[in-house]
């Protein structure tokens, strides 16, 4: 009987010190009420959140499903930090731990703040994208990504004030290593200054056909930090720095409006002066009267010169589609129509030939 008086007079000694000064009893309570919070936390994710799933599907609108998608995270946050706060709230902790819960406590509700300012951005950017006539899509992205990697740090900065960090210290630090990073790394701020006037400048957009002379010539894929990524017409893949498409002329092929045929087409020398006004008017006339060619920009069908194996008549007009493939196909009707048009008034196409004289002694 002794010894089990020792055990419980033991038992009841380590049951009144606890834990860190903290009651066994106020230890459970807070267990419990925490565990109360971890099943509350449960029914957020099975119950409230797929509710509100299912009411933002039956909307036209896509700001609410990204809304209710963005909230996931930090609604399922929210019952541990309460969880935190009201289970520690009902225990007795000595004025050095109580220092340390409070600043536990404070730390999980400022990440919560900065976590739902982080995941607002998503519905934000979803707005924004309504502003495409005055912003891009590359732009929003990178206005986006921008604003989340300032609220992280931010939040970052916040809590380590908190815990008495000091961030004035860091950031001088960081600055000193900026400027040494910025003056080793002048290209690559370079390159990102002028991503950033390509987007805000319009110049080009993803999809876009683009031709920069001496450099590239393609479809745009990706227009990063960086560097922009083009899918040459052969297929191969090149990444071209941005700071050429700031240095350099930037043709947009896929912003044409008309496309323009200019050729010299080549008549013998036998050709009379009749069958050159009436290939000229005709070829003149089917332009003028046809569907696919704008007449509005004006055209030009005039004799131009004479060679040395020719007589050149020189023609300029617009096609109406600002398609690449139409226009190929307008292009080619106009070489069979004026080809037809040469031969049906007996005159015939020249090629470059010389004359040899052979002197006979």
């Amino acid at each position: 009987m002794e010894v089990l008086n020792n055990f419980k007079n033991l038992f009841l000694s380590v049951w009144d010190q606890g834990i860190l000064g903290i009651d066994f009893l106020e230890i459970i309570i807070g267990l419990v009420i925490f565990l109360i919070f971890l099943v509350f936390r449960g029914l957020i994710s099975k119950l409230i959140i797929k509710k509100l799933e299912l009411i933002s599907k039956r909307t036209t609108n896509k700001l609410d499903d990204t809304f209710v998608k963005a909230m996931q995270g930090p609604a399922r946050f929210l019952p541990i930090v309460l969880g935190v706060f009201f289970a520690s709230y009902y225990m007795s902790f000595s004025d050095e731990m109580s220092s340390f819960i409070d600043n536990v406590n404070r730390t999980l509700i400022t990440i919560l703040i900065f976590w739902i300012i982080h995941q607002i951005i998503e519905p934000v950017s979803y707005i924004l994208s309504g502003l495409d006539k005055i912003l891009t899509r590359e732009l929003i992205g990178w206005i986006i990504k921008s604003l989340k990697i300032l609220i992280f740090i931010l939040g970052a900065a916040a809590v380590l004030e908190l815990w008495g960090i000091k961030i004035g210290p860091i950031i001088a630090g960081l600055g000193l290593f900026g400027v040494a990073v910025a003056l080793g790394a002048q290209d690559l701020f370079k390159n990102l200054i002028s991503g950033i006037l390509v987007l805000v400048e319009k110049r080009f957009k993803m999809g876009d056909w683009i031709l920069v002379e001496g450099i590239i010539e393609g479809i745009v894929e990706k227009i990063g930090f960086r560097s922009t990524v083009i899918r040459k017409f052969d297929k191969s893949l090149a990444i071209i720095p941005n700071f050429q498409f700031a240095e350099n002329a930037v043709i947009n092929v896929s912003q044409t409006t008309n496309w323009l045929i200019s050729w010299i087409i080549t008549l013998q020398y036998d050709t009379t002066v009749d069958q050159l006004k009436t290939i000229r008017n005709e070829i003149e006339d089917h332009i003028t009267n046809s569907e696919d060619f704008d007449t509005s920009i004006g055209i030009a069908v005039r004799v131009d010169k004479f060679s040395d194996s020719s007589i050149d008549m020189y023609i300029r007009c617009f096609s109406k589609t600002s398609e690449w493939e139409e226009w190929l196909s307008v292009k080619e009707k106009l070489a069979l129509e004026i080809k037809q048009i040469v031969e049906k008034n007996g005159a015939s196409f020249a090629f470059p030939s010389q004359s040899i004289y052979v002197e006979k002694k």
